[in-house]
């Protein structure tokens, strides 16, 4: 799979263009490749935009991606399940990273969460979790929250969405942190970061429930992405 640094070559794209359309992609004139981890595939106009790491993705993930575009309803939502799932397997930017700090007026919240870990580590998992900084995003908007392993220098960290807690309350955030925790335990375990079958059971284990996708703004019928 290609690496995060590598640029996305022409000749990449309309061979993905051509696949897509081969699979019943409509309408669609142009497919440009990014790097833009934080939104895997959009539609602007008759253009696709689609992070270059899916050139390389199974033939089921392409399908994912043309029912994404063509499809409404339950099969778009399934669709999008499918994406975030295997968007889990890209492999870490080889550019520098650089993590967002809490805003200083959401200390407090990112101190609440950190407390909550270590309460939820000893309940649900034993004790047995890694301790992680946990910090609150205001540029998350459709992520709900993010379990981040290790990057070189970088300590692992999770990170809950500013939004998703003025949104939804706290109760519903400290969910998602339990969510962001089984990724943790799944990295920590030596297992793929992904919701499949793993993630699903421990999921379940722990009580919450086994969904990589959920409304997040009914009114623009929007779903926020745990990953």
């Amino acid at each position: 799979m290609p690496r995060d640094g590598a640029p996305p070559s022409a000749a990449a794209s309309e061979s993905l263009l051509e696949q897509l359309r081969a699979l019943g992609l409509c309408w669609v004139e142009e497919l440009r490749l990014t790097r833009n981890r934080r939104t895997m595939v959009s539609i602007r106009g008759r253009t696709l935009r689609l992070h270059h790491a899916y050139v390389q993705a199974p033939l089921v993930v392409h399908r994912a991606v043309v029912a994404f575009v063509m499809a409404r309803g339950s099969a778009r939502h399934a669709a999008r399940r499918d994406i975030v799932e295997w968007a889990a397997q890209i492999p870490p930017d080889d550019r520098p990273f650089r993590s967002e700090r809490t805003h200083p007026d959401d200390l407090s919240l990112s101190e609440h969460f950190a407390l909550c870990h270590g309460r939820l580590n000893a309940i649900q998992f034993g004790g047995s979790l890694g301790p992680v900084a946990v910090r609150v995003s205001r540029r998350m908007k459709t992520r709900l929250g993010h379990f981040s392993p290790r990057r070189g220098e970088v300590k692992p960290e999770i990170a809950i969405s500013a939004r998703h807690v003025r949104h939804h309350g706290m109760a519903d955030a400290e969910l998602t942190l339990l969510h962001e925790m089984v990724h943790q335990w799944q990295h920590e375990s030596g297992l793929p970061l992904g919701h499949g079958p793993a993630f699903r059971d421990k999921a379940r284990e722990v009580g919450i429930p086994p969904r990589a996708t959920r409304k997040v703004d009914s009114r623009l019928e929007a779903a926020g992405r745990y990953c």
